[in-house]
């Protein structure tokens, strides 16, 4: 399997992790969704991220998730998320993934973490810990670990650290934060590929700053493919009336402690799992919310065949 590089591109899919309505794996699913997504037009997959409840899974069904994933991608570049409180733990979940096939590995800063110099110190340990030959994503998520990285601190990184080829942009605000890498690789800072998160929120005007694509989960990976392909090329309106016709679904799925429960809905309802459980701790929608989903849907499908 290909790893990534900096010059990486295109929409990687922020997995779900399908259960059964007893809360075990549900593997027939995790193949029909791996299936589902690439059938959408995904370049690759993120697996074991927020919304993939990685912290709900044990070290084994963690493993056992990705290597059945890599088995069915059929050679599609597969992330891994190995975030963990300590470096013990994101070492040897590294070692596994990449021994599995992953394309490389994603780790976010530690709430720990207060200043420029121990946020440096953190990501050289890390690249010490799993190895100089392993693709490394920063995933820059200030909202959930309440550790903010400068674009000056981001380019501190890469230029320590060669095995830092992705940035996973999920800063809010950050538009400004993108503007300010390109223009530092302008004058010279070494390239990152740039996937940006948030559910797709702000992916035109992420395009537009010079994003390379998304890496982020909603529910319609089509749109962010469509989204990702009529940016690049140069097609900004039309990108933006695609967004726009799903823009009030992706606003929904923003509501925080609801929006895995909206997606794992929408992906049953699409047929892509057999089951919309989440592992506890974790809340079903109520009848009211599903209510309100289902108007959505409605009102999309309407407006989608309105665009053409």
């Amino acid at each position: 399997m290909a790893l990534i590089t900096t010059e990486t591109r295109g929409v990687f899919v922020i997995a779900v992790t399908p259960f059964t309505p007893t809360m075990e794996i549900d593997e027939r699913s995790l193949d029909s969704v791996v299936d589902f997504y690439f059938d959408k037009g995904a370049d690759g997959l993120t697996l074991l991220g927020v919304m993939g409840e990685a912290p709900k899974l044990t070290q084994a069904e963690s493993v056992a998730v990705v290597r059945r994933t890599i088995a069915r991608a059929a050679g599609k570049p597969i992330v891994v998320g190995v975030s963990a409180p300590g470096l013990a733990a994101t070492t040897e979940l590294t070692k596994a993934v990449m021994d599995l096939g992953a394309a490389g590995v994603m780790v976010a800063p530690p709430p720990s973490l207060r200043t420029d110099d121990q946020i440096v110190a953190y990501y050289r340990n890390v690249v010490e810990a799993i190895g100089h030959g392993v693709p490394l994503v920063l995933q820059d998520y200030p909202l959930a670990t309440g550790v903010q990285i400068s674009p000056g601190v981001i380019g501190r990184i890469a230029a320590a650290l060669p095995s830092f080829v992705m940035l996973k942009h999920e800063d809010w605000p950050g538009l400004e934060k993108i503007s300010a890498l390109r223009r530092a690789e302008a004058e010279g800072q070494r390239r990152l590929a740039i996937l940006c998160g948030n559910s797709g929120l702000f992916l035109p005007e992420e395009m537009a700053r010079g994003a390379d694509g998304a890496m982020t989960g909603f529910a319609f990976p089509e749109m962010m493919v469509d989204v990702v392909r009529h940016a690049a090329a140069g097609e900004l309106d039309r990108a933006q009336d695609i967004f726009d016709a799903y823009l009030p679904l992706v606003r929904y799925e923003q509501q925080r402690g609801a929006g895995l429960a909206v997606r794992k809905y929408v992906l049953r309802k699409r047929g892509a799992i057999a089951s919309d459980t989440l592992r506890r701790p974790g809340a079903s929608l109520t009848p009211q919310a599903i209510a309100e989903v289902e108007r959505l849907l409605d009102r999309q499908a309407r407006r989608l065949a309105a665009l053409g």
